[in-house]
């Protein structure tokens, strides 16, 4: 089990663990009742904050941002020296969330996507873990919601006796959901992009060979080219311009402290 403690990259966060301390994290807050915000943060993940200083004091105050991209990985250890046997892939972490939550009968709770995606997501997820207790599920509005709504919206998760919530509104609006449901949902909120997607058998994951080779984004780019070449085509030069900044000491990158007030974004 690995925990090395978090490490700045690019003004963010990351957290040096495995799968194993990962999952023993959100089990162990779950088992508690305490509230506990999860992210897994490919190069885009990391680049929103980077970009945006309101997000990236969003994404600092998460418990645990875990380096899902192969690059991530790469930049704690050209930057910090934090060698890691492997990323922490955010479709493979919540499978093994899945898993040890069936094990310990906790109520998994799923949020945002379609309504379809949902129920072929949940129905798999039973495929595999036949133990496991969905105890509810609701698509995204996919619209902003008022803070009144928001409430709401709560209500009707905690009404569940859910344990776990897993987000799957895409990045940032998940980790927007998460950052400002924090407080009023007492259970780990994890944000895990196209992992409903993924598991629901919606979208295409890449070959694992790919994926070893940080190559996971030429083939989405290549299944979603409207959709995706600003994010691949122009964020991860940047990224890696950046990283190089940081490694030579050209630029410094400090976790940012915002002075101003937060915006209530309430996407749902």
């Amino acid at each position: 089990m690995i925990n090395k403690g978090k490490h700045i990259i690019l003004g963010i966060g990351i957290d040096a663990v495995d799968y194993e301390n990962a999952v023993k994290q959100v089990i162990d807050h779950a088992k508690q009742k305490k509230s506990f915000t999860v992210s897994a943060l490919a190069v885009h993940g990391v680049m929103t904050g980077f970009l945006d200083s309101e997000h990236s004091f969003r994404l600092n105050t998460f418990n645990l941002l875990v380096p899902d991209g192969q690059p991530v990985r790469w930049a704690l250890s050209l930057l910090h020296k934090i060698y890691l046997p492997n990323r922490v892939y955010g479709p493979n972490l919540t499978l093994k969330i899945a898993e040890a939550a069936a094990k310990e009968n906790l109520n998994i709770f799923l949020y945002g996507s379609t309504s379809s995606v949902l129920d072929l997501f949940s129905k798999n997820l039973k495929k595999l873990y036949p133990n496991i207790n969905i105890c509810g599920k609701a698509h995204s509005r996919f619209k902003c919601v008022s803070s009144e709504e928001q409430l709401e919206i709560a209500k009707e998760i905690r009404a569940t006796n859910a344990d776990i919530v897993f987000i799957g509104l895409g990045c940032p609006r998940q980790e927007i959901w998460a950052f400002e449901h924090r407080a009023i949902l007492p259970m780990p909120l994890i944000a895990v992009g196209a992992a409903f997607d993924f598991h629901a058998g919606t979208l295409r994951q890449a070959p694992p060979i790919l994926q070893t080779l940080s190559l996971e984004w030429l083939f989405r780019l290549v299944l979603e080219p409207k959709r995706l070449w600003k994010r691949y085509l122009i964020l991860n030069p940047i990224f890696l311009w950046n990283v190089a900044f940081q490694f030579l000491k050209i630029k410094k990158f400090p976790v940012n402290i915002f002075e101003g007030s937060v915006e209530f974004k309430g996407y749902s």
